[in-house]
């Protein structure tokens, strides 16, 4: 038998090349397959039958085609790049990180690439390779501001927002879009710098109006300057923009509830699936003494999802005390047995440089403050302090996360979901100083955001009488309803360079004090990465 030529005729590739440049794309399949038949070991025909497949929404076909070249050359970057892309589309991210390695490997300045397999390995949160990748990318061409941008994202994540600023703005340079001042504007706000923050924001509604992200962003600052009227309005108008947007809907409950306004709370937070939204839900039924609406929707909620809310964890501690029964929530049934009072050694020994330095940097640096109503003759920092460059913060970030992970080790026994499914990363989820003058205290709350809370202190106020300044930590607080007066509570005498560790569902408070002498700590929240949630 004569073997079947291994190339088809020019006439013929032309003739398919017409097809498929002319919008024919099922024609082009069908001849394409028939040549294929005549023609099995021609890559240039299964090339354009893959590119014809794809373009149908064919992607098992299509892959299997470009497969089928591979085995006639593997050593082609493009075809492993299209293969890669349809994996991509498959939902199949490992082999499509697997075709665009190899791409590379036989295409090492494959710029594409780079890029594509930097946004996969984003989204499976493999950062430090993720950034490499973008790196990469705009190394190869500079004016690539997707790159640029994807790379300030990847950066903003791992914590390291000045780096990150640096790559907004290059991208910025390059593209003068919306969502490039939001982004801006996002890291400008996470180091505390609220004017420059909001001028970003500004100027990403400016190019685009209905930019409900920006919308909201906006209130935010507004209410970490104590101006709710201006925040409320500002989330309306994201909520305007996009009526089902969950920060919004989440935030504007959040101001009801700060004005003691719990029923008109619940249709925003019912509206919103951001954070602990539903748990928020339960809380405004319990406060409110609803109680047998929010046991039945507690236990409704304890069925289906894993016991890991940070507020149903308090909300259920509570509830069991209160009415004396068998806490059933897994989340931190017994919080007053995980706290740890313990101390960072370079903060405590005499004159410390670190400490003074802390000090220094607390005073000097022009970080905005974040307005609060639970906080009295005092100030908190914006921002997320613990990100910030400045060598103290990063030293200290250094040492309270190996003194979490001593916490984790010494409770590594427990199986409630606090230390079950304790962090995996030490990242920073929120950090700020708090600075207190004479008569400064802070009331009675939790870290609703939080997983593992801390506070290291740096100076404290002479004690004129009692625990004046201390902290306290326990059951109960934030105007819960209480009914009985049995819910246990410490106190924590501390000393400079003391830090105490606990679980965030656990209320705690600062004790009023006297002394002219300012008390300077610095508290924090790590929580698990989001996928756990």
């Amino acid at each position: 038998m004569k073997p079947l030529p291994k190339h088809p005729q020019p006439g013929e590739l032309q003739a398919l090349h017409h097809l498929y440049q002319t919008g024919q794309i099922a024609a082009a399949e069908h001849r394409a397959l028939a040549l294929s038949a005549r023609h099995p070991k021609s890559a240039a025909v299964l090339n354009l039958l893959a590119m014809c497949q794809q373009g149908q929404g064919k992607l098992r076909e299509a892959a299997a085609t470009f497969r089928k070249i591979l085995v006639l050359d593997p050593n082609i970057a493009e075809l492993h790049f299209n293969l890669a892309a349809i994996y991509t589309q498959l939902n199949d991210a490992k082999a499509a990180m697997a075709g665009y390695r190899k791409a590379l490997q036989l295409k090492p300045d494959f710029c594409v690439a780079h890029f594509n397999l930097g946004a996969l390995l984003q989204q499976q949160n493999q950062l430090p390779e993720a950034a490499k990748h973008y790196q990469q990318a705009v190394q190869q061409q500079p004016g690539f501001f997707e790159a640029w941008a994807n790379w300030g994202t990847v950066l903003q994540l791992r914590g390291d927002l000045q780096a990150a600023e640096q790559c907004y703005r290059k991208a910025l340079a390059l593209n003068n879009d919306a969502r490039g001042h939001f982004n801006l504007g996002t890291t400008l706000y996470g180091q505390g710098e609220h004017a420059a923050a909001k001028r970003a924001f500004e100027e990403a509604l400016r190019l685009d109006p209905q930019f409900a992200d920006a919308w909201n962003d906006i209130g935010e600052i507004y209410r970490d300057q104590g101006d709710m009227d201006a925040a409320v309005r500002s989330y309306r108008q994201a909520l305007e923009a996009q009526p089902q947007h969950a920060r919004a809907n989440y935030n504007l409950g959040e101001c009801y509830c700060l004005g003691g306004q719990l029923e008109q709370a619940v249709p925003y937070f019912a509206a919103s699936d951001f954070a602990d939204s539903q748990e928020r839900v339960l809380q405004c039924l319990y406060k409110t003494g609803q109680f047998d609406a929010f046991k039945q929707r507690l236990d409704e909620l304890a069925k289906i999802a894993p016991h890991r809310s940070i507020l149903l964890g308090t909300l259920s501690t509570h509830y069991a005390i209160n009415f004396r029964r068998e806490n059933d929530y897994r989340f931190c049934k017994n919080p007053m047995d995980f706290v740890q009072h313990t101390r960072i050694d370079e903060l405590a020994v005499p004159d410390s440089p670190l400490l003074n330095q802390l000090l220094h940097d607390i005073t000097h640096l022009a970080i905005a403050e974040r307005k609060q109503g639970r906080l009295y003759y005092g100030k908190q920092s914006a921002g997320n302090l613990l990100q910030r460059a400045e060598p103290s913060f990063q030293k200290l970030a250094a040492l309270i996360r190996a003194k979490v992970k001593a916490y984790q080790k010494q409770f590594a026994g427990s199986q409630d979901g606090l230390i079950r499914l304790f962090p995996k990363q030490l990242e920073f989820a929120s950090s700020w100083y708090l600075r207190m003058q004479q008569g400064g205290y802070l009331t009675s709350h939790i870290h609703e955001e939080g997983w593992i809370s801390g506070c290291v202190y740096l100076q404290l106020p002479d004690k004129c009488g009692g625990h004046e300044g201390s902290f306290e930590y326990g059951t109960d607080g934030d105007d819960y309803p209480r009914l009985h007066d049995e819910f246990p509570s410490r106190i924590v005498d501390q000393a400079v360079g003391d830090l105490v560790l606990f679980p965030s569902s656990l209320f705690h408070r600062t004790i009023p004090f006297q002394s002219d002498r300012e008390r300077v700590c610095v508290a924090f929240d790590i929580k698990p990465d989001s996928a756990l949630y």
